[in-house]
């Protein structure tokens, strides 16, 4: 039979690209797996992180009775790439960091005794493995481990893409279902034949079937089928396929499977088995402070349980594939997923990226078929960032196409940046489609958000669009008395959520949205608020210590748990004789106390905004009541609002301020210059926004520009990850955005540009 062991302790690493060891470097740095060298500069906010090639080593003893055994080695994910040696010999390269790959070492290994074990991993930047350019940090390691697999000269594949060599295609037959059964064994003759059986969730069996090994394939009836019916209902069969030569089992191989259909409909949105259901929720990355992308299984469950408390239904997993753990989860909780792979943000001039992207793709379904959850494979995303390269729309229509002749039962996606034009030819290549759109926090206002939907619906009503990315930084330190866009601060997200999963909930036609983000997460080339390296979006901390405030909002919309929250209490000390409370709740009433004396009682829906709430002399107590629900906290009146409460100026900000005086003087000048002009040697509009802030001179100037002209303050770090875009395309990007860009404040800009020498 199959034995599978985790090779997971007692490693050497090396974290230089010292060449292949010919022996147990024991001299190198001990660790065990999962294991990530960027745990602490990929989240540091020093704006670099180690990426190269590092090394990875261990011994392990060839298995006793290997007559009549292949011996695998399976490496759960290598970013980016992986190399794996066994006793000097290479056994197998993969290059894409988020999808499992194996290696047959049966003829590596030596006949006894220890055998050494070597794996080279390199996160370095290479042209042809996606991602190429993204707003998160590519961390490098073994990051979900690695295992032994012993089996049988005859045994289900395990040379195919990683895959667990079974696959399970139910099909819903009115109150029955029809379960195609496939699966792929290796080495059979007509001494072999397939069992299958599914079980029910109480472990009962409730079909059963036998074919050869070498024709496997069948399709099984199954009568008064238990529909999986998302978070309502996740229920799950479990299916066994089980290789029998005679009358002995050889092999087996156990996957877990839903039995549902869906649709969408361009005005009514996401149907799962005829039932309309409202795709509300969070988008997720797989890190966590200081442990990089290294997650433990508890750690995956963990973020599932977050996830689920604050009552989401849909997770987009972005921007990789993602633990077999996380998705194990996902199918548990009912969880509908978008999965999807790094082609993202930017396509690569070298034309065999396309064939990577092609293996990502093919890793990602065949590893993921028999999950439940996903309902959604996701081509790209915001791949125009760069504008839309040669050859782009053909390799999105090649990528929808490979993912229909792998996988007809599940629908297309793709999530497209804000400045996509609506009559791009990408429009048509996917089933489904959604945008990122960040109104309210990069520019604009929020309120757009709603009629840029109904403007696009309107204008495309055939089209089903989602909202596939949307957010505002939360830093919890800021806690402003009357928060704006771009101050960083808990109050000012929270106000910014209000107002979106509002207008959200109101929209049946907009198929699905995913808050950006569940999670802060590691980004080291941002520096924002105060916090370098990382993305403070999140509706919980790094760390997963600290649920900020909209957590509560949205657990008010989804949940059904009943509860109340009491806002503010990180704003602990205040100055004045009275104050607001603001508090959150899914119950239909809250009374507010004050001291243990009722102050207030509202009807309401989601929010109660107290007024003029006393301060006491010293702390306060402020009680939110309905029925059983009850939530504290304990406010401090001072004379003066402390100084930590309120943003502090970065250097950056510092010096928009005084570009932005000149820009004003330098009006004058423009308006006798005439056209503009664009000359060699000097900078200009049509000069890449990295060339740009390379010099500390032009930097300032486009800083301050920016700022005078729309509000946007985009420091040094945020307008780094615009990466190769000109300057040109970012001002259509910001006009796109909701900001008016004045034609004579672009020609002020482009003409203290020309003064600066490259």
């Amino acid at each position: 039979m199959r034995t599978v062991m985790e090779l997971n302790k007692n490693w050497y690493f090396q974290k230089e690209n010292v060449g292949l060891p010919q022996e147990l470097p024991c001299d190198w740095a001990k660790v065990d797996l999962p294991h990530t060298w960027n745990a602490v500069d990929g989240q540091d906010g020093r704006g670099e992180y180690y990426r190269g090639a590092c090394w990875y080593a261990k011994s392990f003893e060839t298995p006793e009775c290997m007559d009549g055994y292949r011996v695998y080695v399976e490496v759960l994910a290598a970013a980016l790439s992986g190399r794996v040696y066994v006793n000097g010999q290479e056994v197998a390269y993969h290059e894409g960091g988020f999808s499992t790959f194996r290696a047959d070492v049966t003829e590596a290994l030596h006949a006894q005794g220890e055998n050494l074990l070597v794996i080279e991993v390199d996160n370095g930047e290479k042209s042809h493995i996606y991602p190429q350019v993204a707003d998160f940090t590519f961390y490098g390691g073994l990051y979900r481990g690695v295992n032994l697999i012993l089996v049988p000269e005859v045994h289900f594949d395990l040379d195919f893409y990683g895959a667990p060599g079974l696959k399970v295609t139910p099909v819903v037959k009115g109150k029955d279902a029809e379960i195609k059964l496939e699966s792929w064994v290796k080495n059979a003759d007509e001494n072999y034949t397939v069992r299958y059986q599914i079980k029910d969730a109480d472990g009962n069996v409730v079909a059963e079937s036998w074919r050869p090994a070498e024709q496997p394939s069948v399709v099984q009836f199954l009568p008064d089928a238990h529909l999986w019916q998302g978070v309502e209902d996740p229920y799950l069969y479990t299916c066994t396929a089980e290789l029998v030569r005679r009358n002995e089992t050889v092999d087996e191989v156990t996957v877990r499977f839903g039995i549902r259909e869906f649709y969408v409909d361009k005005e009514k949105g996401f149907f799962l088995n005829g039932k309309p259901m409202k795709l509300r929720g969070v988008s997720r990355h797989q890190d966590k402070l200081y442990q990089g992308n290294a997650l433990t299984k508890e750690d995956h469950r963990l973020d599932a349980d977050l996830i689920r408390e604050v009552g989401a239904n849909t997770i987009r997993l972005a921007h990789y594939q993602h633990s077999q753990d996380f998705y194990d989860v996902c199918d548990e909780y009912g969880f509908v997923v978008w999965a999807e792979i790094p082609y993202i943000s930017s396509q690569s001039d070298d034309p065999a990226a396309h064939e990577n992207c092609r293996q990502q793709m093919k890793d990602l379904i065949y590893q993921n078929y028999n999950h439940a959850c996903i309902c959604f494979w996701g081509i790209s995303n915001e791949i125009t960032i760069h504008g839309e390269k040669p050859g782009l729309v053909d390799n999105h229509r090649d990528l929808n196409a490979l993912v229909k002749e792998l996988d007809p039962t599940r629908l297309t996606t793709m999530a497209h940046v804000t400045l996509l034009s609506q009559d791009s030819d990408l429009h048509s290549v996917t089933d489904v489609e959604s945008y990122n759109h960040y109104f309210g926090w990069y520019g604009g206002k929020y309120e757009q958000n709603s009629v840029w939907f109904d403007d696009y619906h309107k204008k495309y009503p055939d089209r089903c669009i989602g909202l596939s990315e949307y957010g505002a930084e939360g830093i919890i330190t800021y806690q402003p008395d009357e928060p704006k866009c771009r101050d960083y601060s808990e109050a000012y997200q929270a106000e910014y959520h209000e107002f979106m999963v509002k207008m959200l909930m109101e929209r049946d036609y907009i198929w699905s949205s995913h808050v950006w983000n569940m999670f802060d997460f590691g980004c080291a080339a941002r520096d924002e608020g105060g916090v370098a390296g990382r993305n403070n979006k999140g509706l919980v901390t790094i760390d997963r210590k600290i649920k900020k405030e909209a957590f509560y909002l949205y657990k008010a919309y989804w949940s059904s748990e009943p509860f109340v929250y009491v806002c503010g209490r990180r704003y602990a000390q205040r100055a004045g004789e009275t104050t607001t409370v603001k508090v959150y709740s899914n119950q239909p009433a809250v009374q507010l106390y004050v001291d243990g004396e009722l102050f207030a009682e509202q009807s309401g829906e989601k929010i109660f905004v107290f007024e003029g709430v006393p301060l006491h002399e010293g702390f306060t107590q402020i009680t939110a009541r309905y029925n059983d629900c009850t939530d504290s906290l304990a406010l401090e009146k001072v004379a003066e609002k402390p100084e930590i409460y309120t943003l502090p100026k970065n250097e950056d900000e510092e010096g928009m301020e005084g570009a932005a005086n000149w820009f004003d003087q330098a009006a004058a000048e423009a308006a006798n210059a005439g056209e503009m002009v664009f000359p060699e040697g000097y900078f200009s509009i049509r000069d890449k926004i990295t060339d740009i802030i390379e010099n500390d001179e032009a930097a300032a100037i486009l800083s301050g520009a920016l700022s005078a002209m729309s509000g946007m303050k985009l420091n040094k770090g945020m307008l780094k990850m615009l990466g190769g875009k000109t300057l040109e395309e970012m001002i259509q990007m910001v006009g796109q955005m909701g900001q008016e860009i004045p034609e004579q404040g672009v020609k002020v800009l482009n003409l203290q540009l020309n003064k600066i020498k490259k």
